[in-house]
């Protein structure tokens, strides 16, 4: 099963659930999709070796001996990766998409394609008994989704594969809900926090995905109205972690705090078993 960590935004905690739930289970896969800044394995302390694989996708060559400057490319090209400028064709290998069209409209067979290397994949085999794999953008790459992509082709349907999602609705955040089996969405109890969670399930819900609630930094007197947003989307929240300073002590240190309260485990545990058959698994 295929489990993807999101969130409306940025810090509401998807990494603290991600680590402390892959921490809990025995076996389980935890790949950090968060490529532009993962930060798993900050908590994890993972030990990659020599291990480094190269992520690559096409981007178009231009050969101007061939080019008669007809410009039918740069009309194709919905992502202004390709611009023509005077006597050629410019090409701007970070905003192209690899979709090949440009190839493929092109009348004069001017167009070939090669290989830009715009991440790499870590990962370690075992870390207390999780394998870890991480996904790193190269610096300037404009979209992550190549990196993604072949992040989660390293996922094992045999395994529990925990995914840290990126932050947000975007493209990226779609990309790993849209290839998940479930989506636990981690919330806070703020205003900003429900505001975010809103949007976050228009998306889920439009991706037909079912779809549960992790309540982070929980207030009794704050989690109300996201208890009644759920409550009306007859949606289970399945988790509450509360607003305790020793939680935060734990993850100011990069500390798992599964790791200081074993107790936490088994809330985990159970939470995994409620996801499951929530979802009509056994």
């Amino acid at each position: 099963m295929k489990i993807a960590i999101l969130s409306g935004k940025g810090g509401a905690g998807k990494t603290t659930v991600a680590t402390n739930l892959a921490l809990s289970l025995p076996g389980v896969q935890l790949l950090d999709a968060d490529v532009e800044e993962p930060n798993a394995h900050l908590f994890l302390n993972p030990h990659f070796g020599n291990y480094l694989e190269p992520v690559t996708r096409n981007v178009p060559q231009i050969d101007p001996k061939k080019c008669i400057l007809c410009g039918r490319c740069v009309e194709f090209c919905e992502f202004n990766a390709l611009a023509l400028l005077g006597n050629r064709v410019i090409v701007y290998p970070e905003a192209c998409h690899s979709c090949g069209g440009c190839k493929e409209v092109c009348n004069v067979n001017a167009i070939s394609g090669v290989e830009r290397q715009v991440g790499v994949l870590r990962r370690d085999q075992d870390i207390s008994g999780i394998e870890f794999w991480q996904g790193e953008l190269s610096v300037g790459e404009e979209s992550s989704i190549p990196v993604i992509r072949a992040l989660l082709k390293k996922i094992n349907r045999r395994k529990i594969a925990i995914i840290d999602a990126p932050p947000g609705t975007a493209c990226s955040a779609v990309e790993v809900a849209s290839d998940s089996d479930f989506c636990l969405l981690v919330a806070e109890p703020t205003p900003f926090g429900l505001h975010d969670l809103q949007m976050t399930v228009d998306v889920i819900e439009q991706l037909e995905k079912p779809w549960g609630i992790v309540i982070n930094r929980s207030d009794s007197k704050g989690d109300q109205a996201l208890e009644d947003y759920a409550k009306n989307k007859r949606i289970p929240i399945f988790l509450k972690i509360p607003f305790e300073r020793s939680i935060a002590e734990f993850y100011a240190q990069g500390i798992p705090f599964v790791e200081k309260d074993p107790s936490w485990k088994h809330r985990f545990q159970k939470m995994i078993k409620q996801i499951l058959a929530y979802c009509g698994e056994t």
